[in-house]
């Protein structure tokens, strides 16, 4: 009797491509992101992973749309910026952006369109994202009719092999064992092709399924899920709030701002010499004790405007025009405060040294700087919707600029151009190869201790390291390194 199997669709074919183009990711995984620290290897594997997601959506062109592609260069920058600056703050930075800008263009290829709305919509997203790069690979497995497939294509070619290791097996045994016994070296040979390490094996077997199940989540997010409508959220109508509730909060904190601003413009704006005999501290310990206070002040007004404008009672003219100004008003002196914690932190800086901790803690109130300015076109215009897509796109650029500026020479540069304070060779030190070049550079600004302690440092760092870390700025500090290698050895002599 004669068996008819079902016919095999498009759809059946795309999903076991994928399945195909994930266990090849996995393997690729597995190769290239077991070395550390990361370098040229996340690139390689981000590469291969969009060019998998570009191919397989020819399957099925309809499927996809063409706005969502615009990421994948910003993906593949962030990807490549691994192989390029070596700071591990840096590095940690790259990789959340790098897991953000995937995440999005996964979520909205499909769609077309990058704004999904609030702050309440992009959370789903998130939790959507990690819910369907999670359960994707079983529901793609499923989504298969495996009973479709074609058996009879390869059952000749799989029999045969196996009648050929049936034969083969015995005899190669028979005449291995002859050989062993024969020839003592080739006993050793042998004997140590079977000294397998279980916990290796066990080892690549768990990452080949990590990288695997990622990469097929990945695909089935990017070319398969149909992602869900986010839920709509509106407050309690109790929560609400009118045109006296919005003028008497908004209003009270307007006013705690312009009181703020009012000493800042005296204070902190007034010089050194007004605020030392004023205050009874040092121009560098008045600036000291409030940048971060006003940075935790600057992250905050952010949620505080957003959450005001979300409980607004009703779309009335009056409600919207009463916050919109109160708001406006608000922004203009927060501006004034991000004005005086940046001052804060240049004289705190000029005094004090420059360190990473207060680099990106710059860098991070720039970040909030853009969101700010961001507001007024958007949520105090009525176009909330666009607000947080911005903000996102204002954080991938920050980070972008990052790498460009190179911190950590940035941090060296600084220190070594401030002729008033010391500088701290050790700190120096424990920054990243980043720093290696400019380091060279200005030895010769040191004194012999220092100059002899940063050399032994420099001339004691390894330089034996994996094909797959590979990275342009520790590549760029060997160099460096050796061209340097003899006045590197003479800073000790005395």
């Amino acid at each position: 009797m004669e068996h008819h199997h079902p016919r095999i669709t498009a759809l059946d074919r795309r999903n076991v491509a994928i399945l195909g183009a994930a266990a090849l990711l996995g393997v690729c995984g597995d190769l290239l992101l077991r070395a550390w620290p990361l370098g040229i290897n996340v690139a390689i594997w981000v590469a291969t992973l969009l060019l998998a997601v570009a191919l397989l959506s020819q399957l099925r062109p309809q499927a996809t749309a063409a706005r969502g592609w615009w990421l994948f260069p910003v993906g593949l920058l962030l990807a490549f910026s691994l192989a390029w600056r070596a700071s591990p703050v840096l590095q940690a930075l790259n990789v959340g952006a790098l897991f953000v800008a995937l995440t999005l263009s996964a979520f909205r290829l499909r769609e077309g369109r990058l704004r999904i709305g609030g702050v309440t919509e992009f959370v789903f997203a998130g939790v959507v994202s990690v819910a369907s790069c999670i359960l994707g690979p079983v529901l793609l497995a499923i989504s298969v009719r495996w009973r479709s497939l074609p058996p009879r294509a390869s059952s000749p070619v799989a029999t045969a092999i196996g009648r050929g290791l049936l034969l083969g097996i015995p005899l190669l045994a028979i005449f291995g064992g002859l050989f062993i016994a024969a020839d003592a070296v080739f006993s050793n040979l042998v004997t140590g092709l079977w000294q397998v390490d279980g916990g290796s094996v066990g080892l690549h077997i768990a990452w080949t399924v990590f990288w695997t199940w990622l990469a097929a989540g990945i695909l089935w997010q990017a070319l398969i899920f149909e992602s869900p409508a986010p839920p709509a959220i509106t407050p309690a109508p109790f929560l609400r709030l009118g045109v006296i509730e919005v003028s008497t909060a908004l209003g009270l904190i307007d006013l705690l701002f312009a009181g703020f601003v009012l000493v800042q413009l005296r204070y902190l704006f007034g010089g050194a010499e007004f605020v030392e005999a004023s205050a009874g501290l040092t121009y560098a310990e008045y600036a000291r004790r409030g940048f971060f206070e006003l940075l935790a002040v600057t992250a905050l007004v952010i949620p505080v405007i957003l959450a005001v404008h979300w409980l607004l009672r009703d779309s009335g003219r009056r409600l919207h025009l009463t916050f919109r100004v109160l708001a406006n008003i608000l922004v203009a002196l927060l501006l004034v405060v991000i004005a005086s914690a940046l001052e804060r932190m240049r004289a705190y800086v000029e005094a004090f040294g420059l360190t990473q901790l207060r680099f990106y803690s710059t860098a991070f109130m720039a970040w909030l700087t853009l969101v700010v300015l961001w507001l007024c076109p958007t949520a105090l215009r009525g176009h909330r919707k666009h607000f947080v897509a911005g903000g996102v796109v204002a954080a991938l650029f920050v980070i972008v600029v990052l790498n460009a500026v190179n911190p950590d020479s940035q941090i060296v540069e600084s220190n070594m151009a401030g002729s008033d304070r010391a500088f701290d060779v050790f700190y120096a030190n424990s920054l990243s190869p980043d720093a290696t070049a400019t380091i060279i550079a200005n030895l010769a600004r040191l004194s012999p201790a220092e100059r002899c302690t940063m050399a032994q440092e420099l001339l004691s760092r390894d330089q034996e390291r994996d094909w797959r870390s590979w990275n342009l700025s520790r590549e760029r500090a060997d160099d460096v390194i050796a061209k340097n290698r003899a006045e590197l050895e003479r800073a000790c002599e005395r």
